[in-house]
Parts: C-alpha cells; sequence; structure tokens
C-alpha cells in the first residue's frame, strides 16, 4: 500500500471546514499546526504595527488514491481555485509505521471495494 502526506495550509477560519470536508471525503486523523504566512503581498499594518495572518497546518498521512480524493473535495468546498486562502498539496511517503490498525483495515477496505 503507498502512502502520501497531504498538507494544507490555510486561512485559520478555514481550519474546521477543511477537516470536516477531509473527513467526509475519507480522511482519517489530522494533525494541525499554527503558522504564520508571509506573502509576496506588502504586509499590513494596524495602528502602525504589522498584521500577519494566521494559517493552519493541516497535515494527513493518507492511502496515495484517496489522498488524490480529498485534494479534489478540499479545492472544491473551499474553493482554493478561486481565492488564494491556502494551498493543498501531496508529498509520496517511502516509509511509514505507526498508523492506526483499523485506519490501514479502513485502507485496504476501501482498495478492496474499489477493486
Amino acid at each position: 500500500m503507498k502512502f502520501a502526506a497531504l498538507v494544507a495550509i490555510l486561512a485559520d477560519d478555514l481550519e474546521e471546514q477543511a477537516i470536516e470536508s477531509a473527513r467526509e471525503a475519507g480522511a482519517g486523523g489530522v494533525t494541525i499546526l499554527d503558522a504564520r504566512g508571509i506573502g509576496t503581498r506588502e504586509k499590513e499594518t494596524f495602528f502602525g504595527l504589522p498584521y500577519e495572518d494566521s494559517q493552519s497546518v493541516l497535515l494527513f498521512v493518507l492511502e496515495k488514491e484517496l489522498s488524490a480524493r480529498v485534494v479534489e473535495r478540499l479545492t472544491r468546498d473551499l474553493e482554493l481555485d478561486t481565492h488564494s486562502k491556502g494551498v493543498v498539496f501531496t508529498l509520496p511517503l517511502e516509509h511509514v509505521a505507526g498508523i492506526d490498525p483499523q485506519q490501514l483495515e479502513r485502507f485496504q477496505s476501501r482498495l478492496n471495494d474499489e477493486a
């Protein structure tokens, strides 16, 4: 079974919606990291102090085929093609340990159902 890391870097206000969409597409657990981003545009200021948008980094370890579906779902539900509120991408994983056995069974069951 091949795995991928799905990374979603999103505006904080999209975090819950992204997690819900990913779960509806079949994703299980997620690691959530707080982040700050520096874009290409000049920083906004608020009373002379720089304002930096808060971001969330969502990290999923998924079966490769499932990761493609989750990317599609996130792109659609969060309207990432039309709004620049985030980016979603996957990275192939070569060696993976520690995945919940129940999650592995769900991955395998989904693969068998689709075959």
